[in-house]
């Protein structure tokens, strides 16, 4: 699956990041909430937004979240409220973004949410699709009611290729029409549809960035659910040849953690609102990507299981 993405990066110059300070006090700092930010992504954004002297809050239930993705960087972990004696510019709270009491509390004075939080994989989806529903529909919907009613200057939601289905055309734009074909995929396109109404009606500005196969560390190569890269680079570790599916010939548009991370403050900073993907721009072959893990790793392993 191939995104094309040149219109976000045409729209959104990076070169707006370089005025930002490395650490700003907390009494000027901006305010943003990460949800989901004990995550494979959602860590990563926290601690570049700490990094370009956002005061930075995290929300995660943990359910998926892990505190070691954090640990090194928060200031100061509470589970209820967040810290006011805290000296650095990152606080965790552990809560979900299914307490809609506890959003309204915590979105007060914050500048932007960077929605990331959500039950993720779609075989997960297909076997409990009433909890996925409840985390990333009505969740969503939770995130955007307490922006709305705590004046937030911006929602960053982050939306999903998975949205686009089984459409054959490449490269994928956002002007197709989607064909979800899971639960997941669903309810993120549900999102999308939310974040628009209330951009419409309630004028919360919004933008909602698809991603395609996001890749990098903190990845849990251990999760039942895990990504096809961090499984082929744990398996080539173990000297064990990747399993691949099919014939391998089918392709993939896989995007660095840096970019996307890049694609979310960029989309927070400018006045861009709407569907946007994120992704490489390039195809890759499931074998290309095998043959390329096992050249890295300097490994001399046998034929693929297929």
């Amino acid at each position: 699956m191939l995104a094309k993405v040149h219109d976000l990066r045409i729209m959104l110059p990076v070169a707006k990041h370089e005025a930002l300070p490395e650490v700003v006090g907390q009494d000027v700092a901006k305010k943003v909430v990460v949800t989901g930010g004990a995550g494979f992504i959602g860590s990563h954004l926290a601690e570049e937004l700490a990094r370009r002297g956002y005061y930075t809050i995290i929300l995660d239930d943990l359910s998926t979240g892990k505190m070691e993705n954090i640990r090194t960087f928060i200031s100061s972990p509470r589970h209820s409220e967040r810290s006011e004696e805290s000296q650095g510019n990152v606080d965790f709270i552990q809560g979900s973004i299914t307490d809609l009491p506890l959003l309204l509390e915590l979105f007060r004075g914050v500048d932007y949410i960077f929605h990331q939080a959500a039950l993720p994989s779609v075989p997960r989806s297909i076997e409990d699709p009433l909890s996925t529903n409840d985390v990333n529909i009505t969740g969503t919907l939770n995130v955007l009611l307490a922006a709305r009613d705590n004046n937030v200057k911006k929602v960053i939601f982050a939306a999903s290729s998975s949205v686009y289905g089984d459409i054959p055309t490449l490269p994928k734009t956002e002007d197709m029409i989607p064909r979800p074909q899971s639960p997941y995929a669903l309810t993120k396109l549900v999102g999308e549809y939310y974040c628009r109404i209330f951009h419409q009606i309630y004028d919360l500005p919004t933008i909602c960035l698809r991603y395609f196969n996001v890749y990098g560390l903190r990845q849990d190569p251990d999760s039942s659910y895990a990504a096809v890269i961090p499984i082929f680079i744990t398996r080539v570790l173990q000297n064990k040849p990747p399993i691949i599916y099919g014939d391998g010939e089918q392709t993939r548009d896989f995007t660095f953690i840096k970019d996307v991370i890049k694609a979310n403050i960029i989309g927070a900073e400018s006045d861009a609102c709407g569907v946007f993907n994120i992704g490489g721009g390039k195809n890759s072959t499931v074998n290309n990507l095998a043959k390329t893990i096992i050249n890295l790793m300097g490994k001399d392993l046998p034929s693929f299981i297929f």
